[in-house]
C-alpha cells in the first residue's frame, strides 16, 4: 500500500522491545544501520499516521534521514541508529495521539518532532485529551501545546492571566474558548472583550459611519473567534442580551465589571495608564485574560508599553500568572513559526 526506500540491514540479531502504543522491535545491522518495526493492531492506524498523500511520514523520513515501509501489520523503520529512534519515539507518540482520536497535521507532527529532538516525548501525554468548548460546528477546542496546556490552566486556577508571545500561539483564540465554557457552565453572566484601538503602522483616515462602526475593524479578531464558537445568530442573540459585549478599551473606563469574563486583546498597545485602568475595573467573580506580544508594539515612539509594565508590577502578586509562549507553539501555517525565528535572529544581531 505505501512505497519508500528501503534500506537493507546485513547480520540482523533480532531483540525485543516494549512500545507504549504498539508492540516495538530492533534489528542490529553493525554499528551504524538499524532497523526497527513497530507493529501496528489496525489498518486504520497506518492510514491515519501516513496521512494524505503520505505527508507525515514524508516529514518523519526528511527529519530524520530514515526510511520508513509499511507491510501488512509492520512498520519498518530503516536508518543510522540514533536517527531510527528518534523516528520511532515519534511515530510511537503519534499513534499514542490516534488512538485518543486526535487528527494528525502537518503543526501536530512537527511539534511532536520538537519534543523528541529536546528529549521530552513523554510530555506529549499532559498536552492531549483536554477538551475545553465545542465550537457551533461540532468541533472540540484542545490545547495543541504544552504552552497552550499551561495557559488553559493558567486561566483556570487565576483570576488574571497574562499570555505574551507571538502570533499565531492561540492566545485569543483559547481565552474565548475559555471564556465561552465559562460562560455555558454558568460560572459568569456575561462576556467582555475588548482591546486598544491602535492603527498597525499605518494612518487609515477618515472612517465612514457611526462610533461603532468606526471601531468594528480593531476588533474584528474578536468577533470571529465568537462567532466561531457560538455561531452568527446565537452570538448577535446574546449581544442584544447584554451577555456578550465587544468594545474599545476606552469604553471600559469607570465601569465595574461584575460576574464577567473579560478579555483584553492586543494589550501590548495599551498605555501604563490604560493598562492600569482596565485592570482595576476588575469585580467579584470575573476573570482578566490579557494577551498580547511585546515584539509588535504600535504605540508612538517614546510610548511605554502597559504590558511590559504589567508584567513586571504585577509578577509576584498572587491569583495572577503570567504565560510566555515561544515560537513552537505556533499552531499556523509552518512558516510562521520560520518568519519568528528569523526576526528573532536578525533583532539578536542587532
Amino acid at each position: 500500500m505505501f512505497s519508500f526506500l528501503h534500506h537493507k540491514c546485513e547480520k540482523i540479531l533480532t531483540a525485543g522491545l516494549s512500545g507504549t502504543k504498539g508492540k516495538i522491535h530492533k534489528a542490529y545491522s553493525g554499528d551504524r544501520m538499524i532497523e526497527q518495526v513497530i507493529n501496528i493492531d489496525r489498518m486504520e492506524q497506518a492510514v491515519a499516521l501516513f496521512g494524505t498523500f503520505d505527508e507525515n511520514i514524508r516529514l518523519i523520513q526528511n527529519e530524520y534521514m530514515v526510511s520508513v515501509v509499511c507491510r501488512d501489520s509492520e512498520l519498518k523503520i530503516s536508518g543510522e541508529a540514533e536517527n531510527v529512534s528518534k523516528a520511532a519515539k515519534v511515530i510511537d507518540s503519534l499513534l499514542g495521539l490516534i488512538n485518543r482520536g486526535e487528527a494528525l497535521s502537518d503543526q501536530n507532527v512537527r511539534y511532536c518532532m520538537s519534543l523528541v529532538n529536546e528529549g521530552n516525548e513523554e510530555r506529549l501525554d499532559r498536552v492531549v485529551g483536554d477538551c475545553i468548548c465545542i465550537t457551533s460546528r461540532g468541533k472540540p477546542v484542545k490545547p495543541k501545546t504544552l504552552g497552550q496546556k499551561k495557559y488553559c490552566t493558567a486561566i483556570s486556577k487565576n483570576t488574571i492571566t497574562l499570555g505574551i508571545g507571538p502570533a499565531g500561539t492561540g492566545k485569543t483564540y483559547l481565552a474565548v474558548a475559555m471564556a465561552v465554557t465559562a460562560f455555558r457552565a454558568r460560572e459568569i453572566n456575561r462576556i467582555i472583550l475588548t482591546r486598544p484601538a491602535v492603527e498597525a503602522g499605518e494612518k487609515l483616515g477618515f472612517l465612514p459611519g457611526d462610533l461603532q462602526s468606526k471601531v468594528d475593524p480593531y476588533l474584528r479578531p474578536l468577533y470571529d473567534a465568537l462567532f466561531d464558537m457560538l455561531g452568527a445568530e446565537t452570538y448577535q442573540k446574546y449581544v442584544e442580551r447584554g451577555n456578550i459585549e465587544v468594545a474599545p478599551l476606552a469604553y471600559m473606563r469607570g465601569r465595574t465589571l461584575d460576574d464577567s469574563f473579560i478579555i483584553l486583546d492586543e494589550a501590548q498597545n495599551t498605555t501604563p495608564e490604560q493598562m492600569k485602568m482596565f485592570l482595576t475595573r476588575l469585580g467579584f467573580n470575573s476573570k482578566m485574560v490579557i494577551t498580547g506580544d511585546i515584539t509588535q508594539i504600535d504605540l508612538p515612539g517614546g510610548i511605554r508599553s502597559g504590558l511590559k509594565d504589567a508584567m513586571r508590577i504585577l509578577k509576584n502578586i498572587d491569583g495572577i500568572e503570567s504565560i510566555t509562549f515561544n515560537p513552537s507553539d505556533v499552531v499556523r501555517n509552518r512558516l510562521v513559526q520560520d518568519i519568528i525565528k528569523a526576526y528573532d535572529n536578525a533583532a539578536s544581531k542587532k
